[in-house]
């Protein structure tokens, strides 16, 4: 135990490793807070969706050689994502069909681009680091940080001050639109965001794992809390720790990034489920 928290403090006196943390961290906090809204609404398969296009935007930055993929990838998921929803509302084309057409789509065209024109010699590392994130922590920068922080401030400043129309456009559009809500602008703001933070994600989680983040910590509050206040708190409190708790163990195991953290979040909704049943009983 004593050599585990020594390897520990070695790697964390590195800005690298205390960049992932903090990264880690900051993009499973947004996750998680619209991950609550996302999942009542039966809307959670949008990160999915999402994430498998800003797989094929990132192959396209690669093709390109564009060093700042950010540049290409955020812009393209943002405007799937408002797509997304103006698809899902359309009567014709239902929301689990519009992301699933969407995201086989980006995901085959982002794979047939790198195959075609490769970004290098290692066309299976590519595109496995794409989908499952990246092994090696020294991609993330301090501008990676900076940018989070941004964003995560922005959520939750956003959670807050929409606390009131985002509860009520989740559980009842209709009620809310008639109360004055501006439905349309809640969702696409939701929207934008999440968009926004599956694009951060990627470095670390990848595009196959990202929807883990949004789904897992929600889930996992709602086996023991019963209010939207309390899932949202508590699903909060899940997804900070399940990602630490991740990061800190891949390092000390040696294991890829997000595969760790999905591992450590699949084991906490099991002790919650389990917890949940014995309390119900």
């Amino acid at each position: 135990m004593y050599e585990a928290f020594a390897t520990l403090a070695e790697y964390l006196s590195y800005p690298f490793i205390i960049n992932a943390v903090i990264c880690t961290a900051l993009v499973s906090l947004c996750a998680s807070l619209l991950g609550t809204t996302l999942v009542l609404k039966r809307f959670s398969f949008i990160g999915d969706g999402l994430s498998h296009v800003a797989f094929g935007a990132l192959a396209i930055a690669l093709v390109l050689r564009v060093s700042e993929d950010l540049a290409i990838a955020l812009p393209v998921t943002v405007l799937c994502a408002i797509l997304l929803l103006r698809l899902g509302q359309n009567t014709k084309v239902k929301g689990d069909a519009a992301i699933a057409m969407l995201s086989v789509t980006a995901l085959s065209l982002g794979y047939l681009l790198l195959n075609k024109f490769p970004a290098g010699s290692n066309l299976a590392g590519d595109v496995c680091t794409a989908l499952f994130g990246s092994t090696n922590l020294v991609v993330l920068k301090t501008s990676d940080v900076i940018i989070s922080l941004v964003m995560c401030v922005l959520t939750v400043v956003f959670f807050i001050v929409f606390y009131n129309r985002i509860f009520s456009v989740t559980f009842d559009e209709n009620f809310a639109a008639a109360t004055g809500t501006n439905v349309k602008l809640i969702n696409t703001a939701t929207a934008v965001i999440i968009a926004v933070v599956i694009v951060l994600a990627m470095k670390l989680v990848g595009s196959l794992l990202i929807s883990a983040l949004v789904v897992f910590p929600a889930l996992s509050a709602m086996r023991l809390c019963k209010s939207f206040k309390g899932v949202t708190v508590c699903s909060a409190a899940v997804a900070l720790s399940t990602s630490v708790t991740g990061i800190l163990v891949s390092i000390l195991v040696n294991t890829p990034v997000g595969a760790t953290i999905v591992a450590v979040q699949a084991i906490v909704f099991a002790v919650f489920f389990i917890i949940g049943k014995i309390r119900k009983k």
